[in-house]
């Protein structure tokens, strides 16, 4: 008898594997196709180089990107930073503990392709009257009831639900995938901009109080001037006022400075009273001379956040089958074995088992529309997030058109920056051998000092602009995690 019900348990098992060539209602997910287009921009497309001040940059069209592209501003300082960021940052890690539960999700999901065994064991003790099974005596019985049971069922996914259902946990999974990507990007670039924009902010400061100390030695001599009746002392009052004009700059520069070194203290995953980042200068950083430039099909199997917006469009297209299959019957096995005995001693031996097989179909018949509406919204749901997936697409292509657009721009402007500078340079130059020769006053020379100093500050933010422009486009590419070594969201 035992031999017999174990094989019918058994059976059960077997069945099982035939509802594998059930079919699976609702769509299959296809990927969307690229996007036939070649270029960026419109009209002119950029030059293969644009160079400024001496440094040339080329862009080349197709080449890789390497998965640290940070390390091609050549500063082992910014390399520490990054790689103490990727291990403390808690952003990348609340990110990185979301993979991991969407993971551990679809392996709890992945259960419902196996039966369900569960064993149980269950005392009583009762008393029963007789009149309960139509005896006219009133006496009663009391007795121990001990019950050892194991029981099996396994949902038959005729119409592919579960499926379908899995296929969503696993779409979810990736979408977690390239969330921890885009984190680990956008950490990445917001750190190198960081640091870009404090080592400019340093030199901005230091020129500007330069300037501020010449504008105080020009107030001093114009003072003098004045007194001796040389020029009119509405000239003081101007130096005055140019004077307490470029103080009032001062603050705000240095309220950036220390903005810029409070958020690169979180970013790392540190309080700012309790970490310091090393001092990195502008002159620490190289700008990369080679800019790869992605191919549009290329691009959008790169981007974490378009690759986000396609695993979201896959879970939405395996919702539609979840709706689908909710509208046909649902097929159940189900079976028992077990032992029911009034003594415990008794429950291992081969008499008074007992055993059920069983299937069960639940099929809807009306809900309201419920089921119908459902599957409406799930299509709608698919066709919401196709139109998120273009505009993310449409989004990114604008970024990197933007970010070549500002490459050609800041070297114009750096151009244009390096020149007046220069001019300044040469016009101080004179002015101090024009004043060692007796035919120039100090004052001119420190309005042509001043004038330097400002062109100084020009050229420091142009400078710094065309390093953050270029960050933003190795950042608006990808930032190149498919040549890393690994799974980015492992190792970081």
């Amino acid at each position: 008898m035992l031999k017999r019900d174990l094989t019918a348990l058994w059976g059960l098992w077997a069945a099982s594997l035939f509802s594998m060539i059930g079919c699976t209602v609702g769509p299959d997910f296809v990927r969307p196709e690229p996007p036939r287009i070649e270029h960026y921009t419109s009209g002119s497309q950029p030059g293969a180089t644009v160079a400024a001040d001496g440094q040339a940059q080329r862009f080349e069209k197709g080449a890789g990107i390497v998965s640290d592209w940070w390390r091609l501003f050549n500063s082992s300082k910014l390399d520490t930073v990054i790689r103490e960021a990727m291990a403390n940052n808690p952003t990348l890690q609340a990110a990185q503990a979301s993979l991991r539960q969407s993971q551990d999700n679809l392996r709890a999901g992945y259960g419902v392709f196996y039966p369900q065994v569960d064993a149980g064991f269950d005392a009583t003790r009762q008393k029963l009257s007789q009149a309960r099974f139509g005896g006219s005596s009133a006496s009663s019985t009391i007795f121990n009831l001990f019950t050892l049971s194991a029981t099996v069922s396994y949902a038959l996914d005729i119409f592919g639900g579960e499926r379908r259902a899995v296929e969503g946990l696993q779409a979810q999974v990736d979408f977690q995938q390239y969330m921890v990507l885009g984190t680990y990007l956008a950490l990445s670039g917001n750190i190198v901009n960081t640091v870009i924009a404090r080592a400019a902010y340093r030199e901005e400061i230091k020129a500007t109080e330069q300037t501020i100390a010449l504008e105080k030695e020009q107030i001093r001599i114009t003072e003098l001037q004045a007194q001796a009746g040389t020029v009119p002392y509405s000239n003081v009052l101007s130096l005055r006022s140019q004077l307490a004009a470029t103080e009032a700059t001062l603050p705000p520069l240095r309220q950036k400075l220390n903005q810029a070194d409070h958020l690169l203290a979180t970013l790392v995953g540190h309080a700012p009273a309790e970490w310091t980042s090393p001092q990195i200068d502008m002159a620490d950083l190289t700008l990369p001379a080679d800019l790869p430039i992605t191919l549009p099909s290329q691009l959008v199997r790169q981007r974490p956040d378009i690759l986000t917006a396609e695993a979201q469009l896959h879970g939405a297209s395996a919702e539609i089958g979840v709706a689908t299959a909710a509208l046909f019957p649902n097929f159940t096995l189900n079976g028992a074995y077990g032992a029911e005995k009034t003594s415990f001693n008794d429950l291992f031996k081969n008499t008074g088992s007992i055993w059920s097989l069983g299937a069960n179909i639940t099929a809807p018949l009306f809900h309201g529309g419920t089921l119908q509406s459902r599957r409406s919204a799930a299509i709608e749901g698919y066709n919401q997030s196709l139109a998120n997936y273009r505009q993310a697409v449409l989004g990114a292509f604008a970024q990197v058109a933007d970010t070549l657009r500002a490459l050609e721009n800041d070297a114009d402007a750096l151009q244009a920056q390096s020149q007046a500078l220069s001019a300044a340079q040469e016009a101080l130059r004179l002015v101090q051998a024009n004043y060692q020769a007796g035919i120039a006053n100090y004052l001119q020379v420190l309005v042509a000092d001043y004038q330097y100093h400002q062109a100084r500050i020009g050229y420091l933010q142009a400078l710094a602009q065309r390093f953050q422009d270029t960050v933003a486009l190795f950042v608006a590419l990808g930032g190149g995690w498919w040549n890393a070594e690994g799974e980015v969201a492992a190792t970081h």
